[in-house]
């Protein structure tokens, strides 16, 4: 069997790749842009990588071609696969018909923190001794790659609204059919694909509508948009979580303003103590729903709590990339205003008053739209110094939206522009915070050897 990918480089076509090797299928893809750190994980398995996307990656032609939804109709590659008459089918499809078949899954679900909650879920479960397979959009510090088969019946996705390929509009996580499904959040996002936040939730109803009677559901209980969604119908028996809600079943009791250190309460009962290196609300309520999805999979809390105190992070989740001359700087993929904020919020609470230098790309095709604009501003006050990136493409202008910006922005057009910028404004103690869901032309690199020289 051989199944060709395009756009095997993406986080979770990648991702696809490492699960069909892992099972014994001839893999080789294609993709406009082939660079580490998948590029790098991709060959240490075998797989051949192509540069672009010619007909000829495809001649002899695989068994299967798998589609990422990055591509559309009028690429060379798609358009010689249906011209030729080849199979072709989603990277959710193949998921769900080769690996997804008869596992217990156990799906994240939400507009923030996918990825960090389906890391801590899966690290749960192997500290409990339970080999789960994982398809994660992010490197998790404890496994080192995004993706494995696993040897037990449990499988933990990263459950996507994104929607499926250029044939198949409905959202990725349609196809994953859980048993154990955890709604984290809800907000408006991927305007270039859903008009509306209406639009998002009709797709969140698809979901619940796929976990059986005899599954979960853990939601979070203080989001009105997924109180709206189960509203709409459901089947399946309902836990929430809430940081604030005494009367909610999963609560926490927090020692710490940066949450590093926290109690987890069910029903109102202690169930023990949470201490590790994750920062702010947003780790703690990720911790929280991980440990409540893990007991449905049979995990007893103070298992899944000992395995917080050993979890190693995500990559691009608060990663520190470096430290010079006294100043940390910071990677995290945070893109939504609201992501921003709460992890700006949680470094806060860490560094206390020390500077936090703030550098972000507005880089999600939302942000670009400028569906976001509204609320940038609001959600870097937190830092003591901004730099935004303003590429040429982006439609409207940073300095319109933050204007009213109580902390100091700098905008600017070039990564060597702000990396100078920053360098000399930066004295021992910053922290630097570098957000982008992109690789912002290996600024943290740029920054490191810069401060090192000054």
């Amino acid at each position: 069997m051989h199944i060709h990918i395009l756009g095997i480089c993406g986080t979770f076509m990648g991702g696809i790749a490492l699960l069909a090797r892992e099972h014994g299928v001839q893999v080789s893809g294609s993709d406009a842009n082939v660079y580490p750190p998948m590029s790098t994980q991709l060959s240490k398995m075998g797989i051949a990588l192509n540069e672009g996307y010619e007909p000829a990656h495809l001649d002899p032609a695989p068994d299967c071609v798998v589609i990422g939804n990055a591509m559309s109709r009028g690429n060379a590659a798609v358009e010689y696969t249906l011209n030729e008459g080849l199979t072709y089918t989603s990277g959710p499809q193949w998921l769900s018909e080769q690996v997804l078949q008869n596992r217990w899954v156990l799906a994240v679900a939400g507009t923030h923190g996918k990825t960090s909650t389906a890391s801590i879920l899966a690290w749960i479960l192997e500290y409990a001794g339970l080999s789960p397979g994982f398809l994660i959009g992010g490197v998790p510090g404890n496994f080192g790659l995004s993706a494995r088969l696993g040897s037990g019946p449990f499988f933990v996705v990263e459950a996507d609204e994104y929607d499926t390929a250029f044939f198949d509009k409905r959202s990725k996580f349609v196809h994953y059919h859980p048993r154990t499904l955890i709604l984290n959040n809800l907000e408006f996002d991927h305007a270039d694909i859903f008009p509306d936040l209406a639009a998002i939730q009709t797709q969140f109803h698809h979901l619940v509508r796929t976990v059986p009677g005899n599954g979960l559901i853990i939601t979070n209980d203080t989001d009105a948009n997924l109180d709206a969604v189960l509203e709409r119908g459901c089947w399946t028996p309902v836990e929430r979580v809430s940081l604030r809600r005494s009367e909610t079943q999963w609560q926490v009791r927090k020692h710490t303003d940066d949450g590093r250190c926290f109690e987890v309460m069910l029903e109102g009962k202690y169930m023990g103590t949470v201490n590790w290196d994750q920062l702010g609300d947003h780790s703690v309520h990720n911790a929280l729903v991980a440990i409540a999805a893990a007991r449905h999979a049979g995990v007893p809390v103070a298992q899944a709590i000992a395995a917080l105190g050993e979890f190693k992070g995500v990559k691009r989740r608060m990663e520190v990339r470096g430290e010079v001359n006294g100043i940390t700087i910071y990677d995290d993929f945070a893109h939504h205003p609201t992501a921003i904020a709460t992890t700006l919020q949680g470094l806060r609470h860490r560094v206390g008053d020390a500077r936090i230098l703030l550098v972000l790309e507005p880089r999600s095709n939302t942000m670009r739209m400028g569906a976001h604009r509204g609320s940038l501003a609001a959600s870097m006050q937190a830092a003591d110094y901004i730099w935004l990136y303003q590429p040429a493409d982006i439609g409207w202008s940073l300095s319109d939206e933050t204007g009213s910006s109580e902390v100091p922005v700098a905008i600017k057009e070039s990564v060597e522009a702000i990396t100078a910028d920053v360098v000399r404004n930066a004295r021992a103690g910053d922290h630097i915070l570098v957000m982008s869901n992109g690789a912002f032309g290996g600024i943290h690199d740029k920054l490191l050897k810069s401060l090192q020289v000054n």
